[in-house]
Formats: structure tokens, C-alpha cells, sequence
């Protein structure tokens, strides 16, 4: 890479918690880092779920760098030991940081395509030595190429959640159902999607946290005095074992075990009706338009409302495919990190800290990190993200020796995914989402302010 071309930002896809770290690690290298960010403000993907509270606690999605760089501003970090929603880790933390990197950070800027100024993936000649180009469409339509020395992709996994079908593809009938389909935990405090879920009956798919979170926040829906015959058929693709609500109170991530027990009471108390074994093939409309779900093996089920789909995230790899990247073919993940982070064989607390050795790519100086580094698998923290983003911006500024060092040490989360409790290849899809990002948990029953957010 020439001096010119080193004079170039680090181009960082993205203001989540993973991009937003990540620029500020390169502050703090002197390296000039650009977010750019497809929504108006920071953490636009995580204000989606803003009414959903994380497993972490605060003094666990807070990254040192990014505290570094607030501190001087009088930003006060909230209190450690508790567990922010996804509003407020957008509001009280993403939001001041971004203010501090200041034009450092777009808005309404997408990326449309990242390659090599002059070269198409196929084009070996003087490959390394030209910068990135990045293709952006602003939020007024306008186009623009971006010229950067390297780029870090931290957009993340939300946009792009999983189908109904049990085989990974769209079930036949999902297009067409769509108006009575959602692929999000439903916020039931908001009046409109609250009188869509009450008193009827919701199809929920997926078995990790986030299909537990909607079971709890639809079966204390139907104890309230708008929700009388609210019910869920809830379908999981695997069978009921011991393991299958999490480890309960053996889980060293507290929230998340209770969240499991919250599950199995809705279940337990007949608020929802565990299907198993239950592969999606397609989903029919009724007669009088309600849905049918359609399995593999022939089974229907009972017509249903609504359906609400949790079978996972995965990765949107469009807008880099003219990118020479090493990707693991069942996990879409680095593939010297694929192992680490298998569903089947680790948790997030047993997954080892790794950065920029396990993100490398054939291509020189492009990594994915954050949600969108763990391709399929839902086993992330926060934690591992900013380990990421650190070991990567020393790497870029020349420091091997610290891009190589483990500066994280990661609680034992318990069962998070271990051997176990993921039985089959399916699970990784179904699990939903990833131990930074997956809901607290509420007591069915309680009043509104004991859960969500």
C-alpha cells in the first residue's frame, strides 16, 4: 500500500455497538476512521428492539476506548450492574458516542458494494496496493465512491433474519402471507401491535431466547384485561429436552435463565402449546384468512392469526462480493473462527477471545466484525466485539504485538449453547439471537413495568 493510500480513512460499516468501538479504537490509534450508517441515528438496528433488555449488564456492553473518549465530555456511565434495554443502550450510550466522534459518523449513507479501486475480484495485478472502493447511495439518492485503506464491517446481522422454511428457504406461501407475518419480538406497549396479538391466537417459530421472550410477553398479554384468549401455538423444528429451556438458575447469565423458567410457565400453565418436530413447508391461507402452517411431513396445524418468526439472523454478504473473503460454508463466518464459535460445541462464555489473526480475510486489510463476524451462529457478546475491533485497530496502526494479545477475559455464561443443548444443525437458525442482544425476562402476570424495557 502506498503512502496515499495509507493517507485514506479506515471506511467502518455501520454506528452499532461494534462500528462505533471500533472508530473509536482507531481515534485513540490516530487512525482517521468514517461510520457510515444507513439510519438517521446511532444504533438504528438496535432502537428496533429498543423495547427488548439485554442479558448483559452495563459494565459488559460498555467498551473502554468508547468510555475513554466520553469521559471528557461528562458523560456518566450508568450504573454496572444494571441491565439496559435496547433504547437505552442506544440512547445513553451509542447516541453520546457518535455525538463525540462527531463528522466522523454519516447518516442515510448504505453501502451498496465494496471492492478494490480498478480491480474485480477476479484481477490479481497490483490487487493489494490499490485502495477500497466503496459504492454509498445517500439518503436523498445521491451516489458517491468512497475511497479507503481498509474496511471493517460491523453492519450486523438484523436486517436479514431467517425464513419460516424448515430447509433455510422462504415456506411456499410466506411472500404472500406477509401482512400477517413479523420477524421480531412483538413490543406489546405499543397500542397498535398490541391489539394485533391480542385475544388471538400467534403461531410463534423458533426455540432460542428470543421465541422465549415473545412466549412470556404474549402469555402475560393473555392475563391482562385486553388479552383474554390470546394463545400460542409455539413450533420448534426439534423436540422438548432437558436442556431446551436453558439452564434456569443454574445460568450465570441470571436474566437469561430466568427468562427460560418464564418460557416453560407459559407452556407449563397452557398459555402456549409446544408443537415438535414440526418443519415448516408452507403456510395457507383459510377461509376465513387466518393461517395454516403446513409441515413437511404433512401435518397442518390449526388456523392461527398471526406468526411470528424466530429462526435466526444471518449475515447480508451482497455488498462485498466482489471481495476475496475466506467464509466458513455452514456458518458464513471467517473461517479460522468458525470452529470457535460453533452453536453446536460452545456458549458465548466458552467461545475464546480471538481478533484480527481469526478475521482475516485472503483480502488484505477487510474484516467483518461484531454479529455479522459470527456469520449464523447466535453465540456473541458485546465483549468479544470490542476484543475484536481492538485487536484489528492496533493491527492497523502497526502494533502486532497488542493486536495479538488477549485482552478479554469472558464469564463462563453457562448454557448458552453448548454441547447439548443444541441437538441438531438446525439449532443455530433457530436460536434467534446472540447473548448480547437477547431479552431479559418477565413474570407472567406482573404488572407491564416488571419486563420489556
Amino acid at each position: 500500500m502506498n503512502a496515499s493510500t495509507e493517507a485514506l480513512p479506515v471506511l467502518v460499516i455501520g454506528a452499532g455497538p461494534a462500528g462505533l468501538a471500533a472508530a473509536a479504537h482507531l481515534t485513540g490509534r490516530g487512525i482517521e476512521p468514517l461510520v457510515l450508517e444507513t439510519g438517521p441515528a446511532a444504533g438504528a438496528a438496535v432502537r428496533e428492539w429498543g423495547h427488548v433488555r439485554l442479558f448483559s449488564t452495563w459494565s459488559e456492553v460498555v467498551d473502554p476506548a468508547a468510555e475513554k473518549l466520553l469521559a471528557p465530555t461528562g458523560w456518566t456511565a450508568p450504573d454496572g450492574t444494571a441491565y439496559p434495554s435496547g433504547a437505552d443502550w442506544a440512547n445513553l450510550y451509542l447516541q453520546p458516542l457518535a455525538d463525540v466522534l462527531g463528522d466522523k459518523v454519516r447518516y442515510g449513507a448504505t453501502v451498496t458494494g465494496v471492492s478494490r479501486q480498478g480491480r474485480d475480484r477476479i484481477v490479481d495485478a497490483d490487487r493489494e496496493q490499490q485502495p477500497f472502493t466503496v459504492r454509498v447511495v445517500n439518503a436523498d439518492g445521491s451516489e458517491e465512491r468512497i475511497l479507503a485503506r481498509a474496511v471493517i464491517d460491523a453492519s450486523g446481522t438484523w436486517s436479514t433474519p431467517g425464513p419460516i422454511g424448515g430447509d433455510g428457504l422462504p415456506a411456499l406461501g410466506e411472500h404472500a402471507a406477509a401482512d400477517r407475518i413479523s420477524y421480531r419480538i412483538p413490543d406489546l406497549k405499543d397500542p397498535a401491535t398490541r391489539t394485533r396479538y391480542a385475544g388471538r391466537r400467534t403461531a410463534v417459530i423458533g426455540s432460542g431466547a428470543s421465541a422465549f421472550t415473545a412466549l412470556a410477553y404474549l402469555a402475560d398479554l393473555a392475563t391482562s384485561e385486553d388479552g383474554a384468549g390470546t394463545h400460542v401455538t409455539w413450533i420448534l423444528r426439534r423436540g422438548i429436552s432437558g436442556s431446551t429451556f436453558g439452564g434456569g438458575s443454574a445460568d450465570q447469565l441470571p436474566a437469561r435463565g430466568a427468562l427460560g423458567l418464564t418460557a416453560k410457565a407459559a407452556v407449563d400453565e397452557g398459555y402456549a402449546d409446544a408443537v415438535t418436530g414440526f418443519r415448516t413447508d408452507a403456510i395457507e391461507r383459510a377461509a376465513d384468512g387466518r393461517l395454516v402452517v403446513v409441515a413437511e411431513d404433512g401435518r397442518r396445524l390449526d388456523p392461527v392469526h398471526e406468526v411470528i418468526v424466530l429462526t435466526g439472523l444471518r449475515p447480508d454478504l451482497s455488498f462485498v462480493s466482489e471481495l476475496r473473503l475466506g467464509l466458513d460454508e455452514r456458518l458464513q463466518a471467517p473461517v479460522e473462527l468458525a470452529p470457535l464459535i460453533d452453536p453446536n460445541q460452545h456458549s458465548c462464555g466458552t467461545v475464546y477471545p480471538h481478533g484480527v489473526g481469526e478475521l482475516s480475510h485472503p483480502e488484505k486489510d477487510v474484516y467483518l466484525v461484531g454479529m455479522k463476524s459470527y456469520g449464523r451462529a447466535p453465540t456473541f457478546l458485546a465483549m468479544t466485539g470490542y476484543e475484536q475491533v481492538r485487536s484489528i485497530a492496533a493491527h492497523l496502526a502497526g502494533d502486532r504485538e497488542a493486536a495479538a494479545r488477549v485482552e478479554l477475559t469472558l464469564p463462563e455464561t453457562g448454557v448458552c449453547g453448548g454441547a447439548g443443548l443444541f441437538d441438531e444443525p438446525a439449532a443455530a437458525e433457530e436460536s434467534g439471537s446472540g447473548c448480547c442482544a437477547a431479552p431479559a425476562t418477565l413474570t407472567i402476570g406482573a404488572p407491564a413495568s416488571s419486563g420489556g424495557c
